[in-house]
């Protein structure tokens, strides 16, 4: 091959790819592209002054901004004002900085471009419209936090934005804006961010391998907290045997405090794989307890019944709304047996309840002269062994 053919071949290669890109700001429009034909005989005159021109521009939209703030943003203050709605009134006091922020420094784009200045355009182009994005993403973080408490209190027709789940959605859009912020902001800039995604999706796989377990429970508390098969205060039973009151709710655990008054905490991938039993839940707090009663046969079963009834109506902390009620559910190998049913509003009283209602169903039978029937055991001897002569 001969050195001219080589250097032909070498010149037709395409150059390698940069990691560097155009910036968007280079496509700023000529401000001529904005006026209308009549006015842009009288620009051409202005053009031969360049900063002139510039100063022109600069002060035309720093005039249209206070106009933004002070007529428009103050007729939406009204509007909102007569609705009567907090929703409304924070919208616009987050569209305010915003608005006023994009209209000026899109001027001050428009003008740094009609300056022809010999260095420097770019740059504070490129300043100008980073922060326009900062003072949106700014108003982002405000108007998502307002949405989400709107909707928090119309959970009724947004059952999955509750007060307990607000906190973790407010955190995510948030992310989500500040992630696409940061895009955009590289774009402005002329970086090209894929290098960077690839990058981080490698490390991200690797920290997914080493941190699995941590990443199980954060994806857990995610969906409890959506779900919500319980809440703070709530009273539940796991199949695992832990049983307690709800203290905490977090992304890595949940805690509940014991009726020994010992706090125990469970991973979130934990509990998302058992069954939950929520004693709160349901459409009432109050739960059911049942006593079961046997008495001997031959007893007055309507005198047995009105004894039970009458102890379970005499209870405080018996509700009488649902009113208790005795049943007997069967006849026994050796007894009639009965069981007293009441509702309690703390699940955390049962084991009091019964106490003191066992008590009472042991004098109130004694009383009465009502036999509990007990297990009984007969020996017989039948004849004792003979002692040696």
């Amino acid at each position: 091959m001969t050195p001219s053919t080589h250097t032909d071949i070498l010149a037709t290669r395409e150059p390698p790819q940069q990691e560097i890109i155009e910036p968007i700001t280079r496509h700023v429009p000529e401000f001529a592209d904005w006026l209308p034909e009549s006015a842009r005989p009288l620009w051409q005159m202005v053009e031969q002054y360049p900063l002139l021109g510039a100063v022109i521009i600069a002060c035309l939209f720093f005039v249209l901004a206070l106009f933004t703030r002070s007529v428009v943003l103050r007729f939406l203050d009204k509007l909102a004002g007569s609705t009567g709605n907090q929703f409304d009134d924070h919208m616009v006091q987050a569209l305010r900085k915003p608005l006023f922020t994009t209209v000026l420094f899109f001027g001050l784009c428009l003008a740094v471009k009609a300056a022809q200045l010999a260095f420097g355009t770019d740059a504070l182009i490129n300043i100008f419209v980073s922060v326009i994005i900062a003072s949106w993403m700014r108003a982002s973080f405000a108007m998502s936090t307002a949405i989400l408490d709107a909707l928090a209190r119309n959970h009724h027709r947004f059952p999955i934005v509750e007060e307990h789940t607000v906190p973790l959605l407010d955190l995510s859009i948030k992310l989500l804006v500040l992630l696409f912020g940061s895009y955009a902001l590289l774009m402005v800039w002329g970086v090209n961010p894929l290098g960077w995604l690839a990058s981080a999706g490698i490390v991200g796989i690797a920290v997914g391998f080493a941190a699995k377990d941590t990443l199980a429970n954060l994806f857990s508390g995610f969906f409890i907290l959506v779900d919500a098969p319980y809440k703070i205060g709530d009273y539940v039973n796991l199949d695992s045997g832990e049983r307690g009151r709800v203290t905490h709710i977090g992304l890595r655990s949940t805690r509940l405090l014991s009726r020994d008054d010992i706090e125990i905490t469970l991973p979130n991938a934990l509990i998302a794989n058992a069954k939950i039993v929520n004693e709160s839940g349901g459409r009432d707090s109050k739960i059911r307890i049942r006593l079961p009663v046997g008495v001997a046969y031959g007893s007055d079963v309507d005198q047995v019944c009105e004894l039970l009834q009458n102890i379970a109506e005499a209870h405080p902390e018996i509700c009488a709304d649902p009113q208790p009620r005795v049943r007997l559910r069967a006849f026994g190998a050796s007894s009639l047996d009965f069981e007293v049913l009441g509702w309690i509003v703390k699940p955390e009283d049962r084991g009091r309840i019964i106490h003191e209602m066992l008590v009472a169903i042991y004098k109130a039978l004694a009383r009465e002269g009502i036999e509990i029937p007990f297990a009984k055991t007969d020996i017989y001897v039948k004849e004792f062994p003979r002692s040696p002569s």
